[in-house]
């Protein structure tokens, strides 16, 4: 779900953003792969996170099926996705577990055939119907696009950042902020939608 990455523009994330939340965005060509070892999962998944979270994160990594098995279970509140050592593009994805139930029910129904904008309007319905939770509080998730993993450091050389701040059903009109997309400054994207988020990029934080 982005349109505002560092260094990549509007047009190409929106098309990402289009197909899924933050944490799910479609992979774009990369000039050569991750090449990220097994080994390596877990420290790159919780790259995105700050320092005082990331001991604590729970990280989730992709299993022989294509889903996603627990690699660490963690002590803390927040999740990572662990980068798919195959895809030519690195993304680790980390979110509060408040957004769990959200984000796997995305999963489940990708990998279930379910595609495009199909996604959320399932999962909108069930929101509606009470079947699927979102946060009640405003729930952040964090995300590393591209780069590559430097496991000496642990950290992402060339990676760009996005940021996200979820309040369900958010608009200009209960917050204050701007709907209009910016490269400076904070706006929501998908307001009044259950999947509503204030979108920042790692130049604002």
């Amino acid at each position: 779900m982005p349109r505002l990455i560092l260094g990549v523009t509007v047009t190409v994330l929106l098309a990402c953003n289009q197909s899924g939340p933050p944490a799910e965005p479609v992979n774009r060509p990369a000039a050569e792969p991750s090449v990220l070892a097994a080994a390596d999962l877990v420290d790159a998944a919780v790259t995105p996170l700050p320092a005082e979270f990331q001991a604590g994160a729970t990280v989730l990594g992709p299993d022989s099926a294509g889903s996603r098995a627990v690699l660490r279970k963690g002590t803390g509140d927040m999740i990572c996705l662990a980068p798919n050592p195959a895809d030519t593009l690195f993304h680790a994805a980390c979110y509060h577990r408040s957004l769990e139930p959200f984000m796997a029910r995305g999963r489940a129904l990708r990998a279930a055939g379910t595609t495009g904008d199909q996604v959320d309007s399932v999962r909108f319905q069930e929101i509606r119907a009470g079947r699927l939770e979102m946060p009640t509080a405003p729930a952040v998730l964090y995300q590393y696009f591209g780069g590559r993993y430097d496991p000496a450091t642990r950290k992402v050389p060339g990676a760009s950042s996005l940021y996200v701040v979820y309040i369900s059903g958010a608009t200009a009109a209960t917050t204050g902020l701007t709907e209009r997309p910016s490269e400076t400054d904070p706006w929501i994207m998908y307001p009044g939608t259950p999947k509503a988020h204030i979108m920042f990029t790692g130049s604002m934080r």
